[in-house]
């Protein structure tokens, strides 16, 4: 790492969101797809509500989710799936998970 001495670069910083007792973490950046997020869930079940549109892409590991009421279906590293802005919808880990997530 190098120090900036950019103003604009200093102003920068990494958005820390903690939930679930900490069991749930991730860290908000900007992609080329626009803002993201890239986090870990602790082995544990959770329910996420959505204000904007989501892609949730799997990293590591492997989580159920339950979709607008629909079953319970897997996803698995490299797996992907979008979530309706306004919905809610629950994953289940049985071991821990990485993921990243695209708004908008």
């Amino acid at each position: 790492m190098s120090n900036s001495e950019n103003p604009s670069e200093l102003n920068e910083s990494v958005s820390h969101n903690v939930y679930f007792e900490g069991k749930v973490q991730s860290l908000g950046l900007e992609t080329t797809k626009g803002k993201a997020t890239v986090g870990v869930m602790k082995k544990g079940t959770y329910t996420f509500s959505a204000s904007s549109p989501e892609q949730m892409v799997i990293v590591s590991g492997i989580m159920q989710v339950k979709l607008n009421g629909a079953d319970f279906k897997a996803y698995k590293e490299q797996d992907n799936f979008h979530v309706a802005a306004g919905t809610s919808f629950d994953i289940i880990c049985d071991d821990d998970v990485a993921y990243i997530c695209y708004y908008g």
